[in-house]
């Protein structure tokens, strides 16, 4: 006979006196505890209601003729061809149609094939995604065990950058697992238990791969940073640290971004040997884009949001809205005014989020309405408007916005709600 010793788990709260009703009451009731609760009340409510205000005013922005300009033609110093790319490589970029590099094709790829490490200035729509995976594919083409890890501030844009891996590595047996918040964690940890020559995603839900220790940091032999920018905006800057001190110091290391404020030159300079720099700016974002204030009254202000979303001229639209609630009741209030929308935000879960984006691009829909942190992926084409509904926080995030229309060469629209008693 076996002699066990059973040992009781104590439960929360054994062994307290509980208290009488009377003296429960008299501890609540009384003037100090009465004082507390209202102020930890107070503090919760704050932190749960507050909201960044605006530190611009939208009104110095009016511009409602744009100046028409005739872009520069780039004449490319390069061809495919010229890059050394593999034959499987330069045929399928033949058969999409890729005849030139764009400018920043052009300026960074042979720097990328020398294994230099890069700072890329350069918006969405400039060829920047094909720029630092092109490069990628061919080395990992030449050397089977080359593996990169792709960092973006959205699962939207892991998704359509691992949508132009495929494209772009059609025929080649190169594998990628994309691993983003939002989405089942289950399946990404069995797709990084498989061989994998890219791994893309976002930085919270890699550092918590990493940290489970089913992503493993010291096999990453290139580091890309796309929209890094975005991404310290969001606050991914200590996941960002994390992430790149467990990886190799040998590693290669891409950076790309809109904008180069204060601190992504501090990470540059942290984390990047040398860099070479190449700076590819389109035009100001503001070139194509009409941009006007709607001066509002409380009562008035969705009347006027489905008056303007009805009009001829808005044939696509996307409307932000400052909080993942708010936008989800003024899409379906929308929908029930007779303007097609689907919403676009935090608290979607990824299979959501990309039902709402496929539906948009689509034209199933004629209305986005979203937040500014799930916005930062949206890459569609022929969008008309661009509805400040509540106003962005920072003179960036206007310009993140508007930035979703008048791309390439079409012409855009952005209007901003403001309240007449802020309206100057």
């Amino acid at each position: 006979m076996h002699n066990t010793t059973h040992r009781q788990g104590r439960t929360r709260g054994a062994g307290r006196k509980k208290s009488s009703p009377a003296r429960k009451h008299r501890r609540t009731n009384s003037p100090n505890a009465q004082k507390h609760a209202a102020k930890r009340f107070a503090h919760a409510r704050t932190r749960r209601t507050a909201r960044k205000m605006p530190t611009f005013d939208p009104s110095q922005f009016i511009n409602k003729n744009p100046v028409e300009s005739t872009p520069d033609v780039y004449e490319p110093t390069h061809t495919f061809e010229d890059f050394g790319l593999s034959h499987t490589i330069t045929n399928t970029l033949d058969t999409l149609g890729h005849t030139k590099p764009s400018p920043i094709q052009d300026q960074v790829i042979p720097h990328i094939l020398e294994r230099k490490d890069i700072v890329g200035i350069a918006e969405t729509g400039t060829g920047k995604t094909a720029a630092f995976l092109l490069p990628l594919i061919h080395m990992t083409n030449v050397r089977a065990h080359h593996q990169t890890l792709i960092l973006t501030p959205t699962r939207e844009l892991a998704l359509q950058i691992e949508a132009e891996l495929r494209k772009l590595a059609r025929g080649m047996r190169i594998f990628s697992t994309v691993c983003v918040g939002g989405a089942g964690i289950g399946a990404q940890i069995r797709g990084l238990k498989r061989s994998n020559h890219f791994v893309i995603g976002t930085p919270g839900r890699v550092l918590d791969l990493m940290q489970r220790k089913v992503f493993l940091p010291q096999h990453v032999s290139a580091v890309v940073l796309d929209e890094a920018d975005r991404m310290l905006d969001m606050g991914f800057i200590h996941d960002m640290r994390h992430i790149l001190g467990a990886i190799p110091s040998k590693r290669h290391t891409l950076f790309f971004s809109a904008t180069m404020p204060a601190n992504a030159e501090k990470l540059v300079s942290e984390f990047m040997k040398h860099p070479t720099r190449v700076s590819v700016r389109k035009k100001d974002t503001t070139d194509s884009i009409a941009q006007d204030v709607v001066p509002y009254e409380l009562h008035t202000k969705y009347d006027t949001l489905v008056q303007l979303l009805k009009s001829d001229a808005c044939t696509r639209a996307i409307v932000f809205g400052s909080m993942k609630h708010s936008v989800e009741k003024l899409s379906k209030q929308l929908t029930q005014s007779g303007v097609p929308a689907a919403s676009i935000h935090g608290n979607k879960s990824h299979g959501q989020r990309q039902r709402a984006l496929t539906s948009f691009k689509k034209g199933e829909v004629s209305v986005l309405v979203a937040t500014d942190v799930a916005a930062r992926g949206i890459h569609v084409e022929d969008v008309s408007h661009v509805v400040n509904y509540d106003l962005p926080g920072t003179f960036e995030d206007y310009i993140h916005r508007i930035g979703r229309t008048g791309r390439a060469d079409k012409r855009g629209v952005a209007l901003t709600f403001v309240a007449r008693s802020h309206k100057r």
